[in-house]
This record gives C-alpha cells, sequence and structure tokens, in this order.
C-alpha cells in the first residue's frame, strides 16, 4: 500500500510538472528554469510529506475525491521551496548528492563574467515558482470549499511555522551552546521540522477528510511527537552518517553550528576539556575532518547517543498513545503505524 501510494505520487508530480509547461509555457520562456524545477522535483526523495497527507486523508474520507493526488504533491513542492532557499542559507553545496540548485546556477554563470547577479539570486526565483506552485496544486482537490479553505489555512500555517523555525534557529547560532535550553531546540524542531513535515501534511488530510476536530488535533499532536523522534534520528544520521547516506557531506551541521539535541547534552554531560572542545569546533569558520571526528568522539562519550535513543523512544510512546485512540479507518491506522515505524528505524 505504501508503495503504492508512492508510486501515485511520483506519476502526479511528473504530469503535474507537464502540466506546468501547457499552462505556463515555462520551458518556452526560460528552459534553464524549467530544468532546474523538474530536475529537483523530480529527484530521489521520500514523498513523506504527501503520503502522510494522503494517509490521513484516505483514514476519514468515504471515497477518495478527484484530484486528490495533486493536491498531495503540493506537500513537495512547498518541502522543495525550502530547500532551495534553505541551501542558500545555509551555504550548502550538495542536495541529494547532486549540487544544490544555486551551485547549479552558478556552473551556468561561470563564464557570464559581466552578470552582476550569481546563482543564488536565480536559485530565490526559481524557490518563489516553487511556492506559487505548491499554493495552486493545494488547491486542486475537488473537496467542499469551507473544507478546502481550513485545510489551506493550515498548509499556510505551516508554511509560515517553518520559515519562523528556521530564523529562530539562525539567531541561536549567536549563542553560546551552555546558553542554550533543550526547550529551545525543541521548540525549532517543532517549528522548523514537526509542523510541515507531520503535523500539518496529517491534519490536512484528515481536515479535507472530513474528520471532527478532535480527530484532527490528536493526529496533530500525534505529528509533533513523531517529527521530534524523526529530527533526533536525523541528527544522529546527520553527525555519523557518510554522504552517500544522507545527501549531503557530514560535515554539513557541525559547519552550520547547529544547536541539535545531541550537542546540547554532549555539553552538559561532559568534563571541561570536552566541554572547551565543543565550544572551539563550534566558533570556527572552517571545519575540517578532524573536528568532526572529535565531535563524534564527544557525543560517544557522553553517552549521548543513549540519551538520543531514549529520547526517540519516549516521543515514538507518546506517538503511539495517540493513534490507539484515533477513530480513523483500521487499514489506514495499521498503514500510518507501520510507515511512522520505518521513518523512524535508524
Amino acid at each position: 500500500m505504501q508503495n503504492k501510494i508512492k508510486n501515485k505520487i511520483n506519476k502526479e508530480l511528473a504530469r503535474s510538472l507537464c502540466n506546468l509547461e501547457k499552462t505556463y509555457s515555462l520551458r518556452k520562456a526560460s528552459p534553464l528554469l524549467s530544468k532546474a524545477i523538474k530536475e529537483l522535483v523530480l529527484g530521489k526523495g521520500k514523498r513523506l510529506r504527501p503520503a502522510l497527507f494522503i494517509i490521513g486523508y484516505l483514514g476519514f474520507a468515504k471515497t477518495p475525491a478527484a484530484g486528490l493526488y495533486k493536491t498531495a504533491v503540493s506537500f513537495e513542492l512547498l518541502h522543495d521551496f525550502f530547500l532551495v532557499h534553505d541551501d542558500i542559507v545555509d551555504k550548502a553545496d550538495k542536495r541529494r548528492g547532486k549540487p544544490a540548485m544555486h551551485k547549479s546556477f552558478d556552473n551556468y554563470l561561470k563564464n557570464a563574467s559581466s552578470a552582476k547577479f550569481n546563482g543564488q539570486d536565480l536559485a530565490i526565483i526559481a524557490g518563489d515558482v516553487l511556492y506559487a506552485l505548491a499554493i495552486e496544486s493545494f488547491l486542486s482537490i475537488k473537496e467542499d470549499a469551507k473544507l478546502k479553505q481550513k485545510a489551506l489555512q493550515n498548509f499556510l500555517k505551516a508554511a509560515i511555522s517553518t520559515t519562523t523555525g528556521e530564523f529562530i534557529e539562525l539567531l541561536s547560532g549567536l549563542k553560546g551552546i551552555e546558553k542554550i535550553s533543550s526547550e529551545d531546540i525543541y521548540k525549532i524542531y517543532d517549528y522548523k521540522t514537526a509542523r510541515y513535515t507531520f503535523a500539518s501534511p496529517l491534519s490536512c488530510g484528515a481536515i479535507l477528510g472530513g474528520a471532527n476536530k478532535k480527530e484532527i488535533d490528536r493526529l496533530y499532536r500525534y505529528g509533533i511527537y513523531l517529527g521530534r523522534a524523526f529530527q533526533i534520528k536525523d541528527d544522529v544520521l546527520g553527525m555519523f552518517g557518510e554522504e552517500k547516506e544522507t545527501g549531503k557531506p557530514a560535515l554539513t551541521d557541525l559547519q552550520e553550528a547547529k544547536k541539535t539535541i545531541l550537542l546540547w547534552h554532549a555539553y552538559n554531560n561532559s568534563g571541561k576539556e570536552y566541554k572547551s572542545a565543543i565550544k572551539k569546533i563550534l566558533s570556527k569558520d572552517k571545519i575540517d575532518r578532524s573536528d568532526l571526528l572529535k565531535m563524534r568522539e564527544i557525543i560517544s562519550a557522553s553517552g549521548t547517543l543513549d540519551f538520543a535513543g531514549d529520547e526517540i523512544i519516549h516521543f515514538t510512546r507518546k506517538a503511539k498513545t495517540i493513534i490507539k485512540s484515533l477513530k480513523m479507518h483500521p487499514r489506514y491506522k495499521e498503514l500510518l503505524g507501520s510507515y511512522s515505524r520505518q521513518l523512524l528505524t535508524l
């Protein structure tokens, strides 16, 4: 069932981009812009957000409405919009194992010595196109207008939360690790990851599927807990995974001096020598392999990996408690549970 949903999402993504040419003649207007968007949107991806939207919808709907999958891909388009802008903010060179969009545009401009703009400028514009496409796509489902309006408000709320989370995270980089609390970090996780990746797709689907407020709120809380657990897992992979596994260099999170729950725990459970080493690494302008290995050593020695595993279990249990009480169709309730377990497997 899960693979079937993903295959339908991939087909709809391709169809949507084909319709993009028919409606807006994007390739005719700019082959470069059209190619960049297609390569990003149709590249490898879990299709996590649209899949959760579909599960949330089918868990409550009596019959699937026309345009369901086109609305589902709006979550993927929104995700791709964030990726384009995040890679610029994070100064990341790669995305999914390939050059980030702004780096591809830089390569295109390398012989244009007279250009007064760069790849980042072009990528920002391409991201704006993706955002507009996401909104248009969201409105495709043939459901009650009031439900669509309510769901769209939820969708936009997630977009605002994510950008707010990015803003807060950047400013947190100005603080020393000793001044950051676990509450600060989980606030960023909720805003930047949990809401738009889990809570919003599930609750938007439930809204359009006709679920009552109680069920919608339960799904939203489920998504928050699942999102926290997922982000911790992602932090572990970001610190200990390799590029072929994560699609980005292992140094990325350290280079950006992101205050993850791993670094918070490691700092607060280490002696003076390790604390000093953490602060020194986070303050460096350029991180190298030796810094990564040192941070891995500190994290392992401080019991942080055990702590991270316990936190994942803690939030997963909270999510499980909620899912037991959901009044979803049994088939999709079971699918949501199995899919969630799969996402959290390290």
